[in-house]
């Protein structure tokens, strides 16, 4: 991302007033609430399921339900809240407001209810549902993106294609006792948010540390980026998707896996994260990142060793990236986007240690090192109570107006 794209993103633009609500002023407000919200319920109704027998996505296999609302609802929220915010500063469209960002939140809460109504609706009714946000979303993206001839950010769009395709090859799976379908959707659809974590972090990350670097009055250039580099780890992470459809090749996947691993952590240690170690708004977007390589890693090795399942990938990634860097992206997002400082609210940071606590539980459950109940409990609890603090602490923030009295 060049300077002038992270500035933006770090502030906003004066883009006209807004008039109604604050919360339905820019799109991250409402979604970023929302992802928050969602991440307390999903979780607790997963525990109360295992270990309560509550009725929880009735008429639907309870694993693959849990797996496609951590996807297709907490984190297409959050993706939701960031992307149609931060495709208006890039290209300086005018945001989604009011009214129309208003039924774009009444579509992804009807596909959550849908999704919790499974035993009452039809399998194809609540498909619909909840397939009609993520299309509605991309359809508004593409108007931004292909408007403004952003050729940069088409891939975005291919991503979020992916992802539509996704959802319907596991409403598919899921009703249609496919459970092949079901898991290779799942798998390929927490693949591809890893991929938007690689092409978004992978902008915004170096650019947020070397800005941060600069205002201190130290040498951004300990930041290091490579054009090439940062293509190569696109790709490769992008090609594991197709290379583990590969069965005829075996060894395919692994080698790509760790390939993009390699590829991701020449990066990571390109971007000198330990010299922005004083700030927890820089240090855990590197630390986020940190979880794609371990989860790239983990994947690879999986052929090669029967202590890795696919359950230690997935919840390196599940809890590891993609709940890290939603709440770093999300904790950001909210001070620099309503004009506060980009500083935690005291105490804050404890945010990031619990995600961070509930991912090295889940994998102590899934590696077996540790007792299977009581490290999922603490998991699962660890990840509550780190969203029900973003809540705590962010939800007045999101809900407010700016204090600047600027738009956004």
């Amino acid at each position: 991302m060049s300077q002038s794209h992270s500035v933006r993103l770090e502030t906003g633009t004066a883009d006209g007033a807004h008039r109604g609500p604050a919360l339905l002023a820019y799109p991250f407000r409402p979604f970023f609430i929302l992802a928050g919200l969602y991440a307390v319920i999903v979780v607790f109704g997963w525990l109360g399921l295992l270990f309560a027998g509550w009725p929880v996505g009735e008429g639907m296999s309870p694993l693959r339900w849990h797996a496609h609302e951590l996807v297709f609802g907490l984190t297409s929220a959050a993706i939701a809240g960031f992307l149609l915010t931060a495709m208006c500063q890039w290209t300086g469209a005018k945001p989604l407001r009011g009214t129309g960002l208003a039924l774009l939140v009444a579509l992804w809460i009807a596909g959550r209810v849908a999704m919790w109504s499974g035993g009452v609706l039809p399998g194809v009714v609540i498909a619909v549902i909840d397939v009609a946000f993520l299309v509605a979303f991309g359809a508004i993206a593409a108007r931004v993106i292909i408007g403004a001839g952003s050729r940069r950010n088409l891939v975005l769009l291919g991503v979020l294609a992916l992802l539509v395709a996704g959802n319907i090859a596991s409403h598919i799976g899921m009703r249609g006792d496919q459970s092949t379908l079901a898991v290779g959707a799942e798998h390929a659809s927490i693949m591809l948010v890893l991929l938007l974590i690689v092409i978004i972090a992978g902008r915004i990350t170096p650019a947020f540390t070397g800005n941060w670097l600069a205002q201190q009055g130290r040498d951004r250039r300990v930041v290091r980026g490579d054009a090439r580099l940062d293509l190569a780890a696109i790709v490769a992470t992008a090609a594991v998707i197709p290379a583990a459809w590969v069965t005829t090749l075996p060894w395919l996947m692994p080698a790509v896996a760790l390939l993009a691993a390699a590829l991701n952590a020449a990066r990571l240690i390109g971007w000198s994260g330990w010299h922005a170690a004083r700030n927890p708004l820089l240090w855990v977007l590197h630390v986020g990142y940190a979880w794609v390589v371990v989860t790239l890693v983990l994947r690879g090795l999986e052929p090669w060793s029967a202590a890795i399942t696919p359950t230690v990938w997935l919840h390196a990634a599940g809890v590891g990236a993609i709940g890290t860097m939603l709440l770093g992206v999300m904790t950001r997002v909210a001070l620099g986007h309503t004009g506060r400082p980009l500083v935690l609210p005291r105490g804050a940071s404890i945010i990031y240690g619990l995600i961070s606590a509930a991912a090295l539980l889940r994998l102590g459950a899934a590696f077996d090192w540790l007792d299977y109940r009581w490290s999922l409990l603490g998991a699962g609890f660890a990840w509550i109570l780190a969203f029900a603090l973003f809540l705590a602490w962010f939800a007045p923030i999101l809900a407010s107006p700016r204090p600047d009295g600027r738009p956004g």
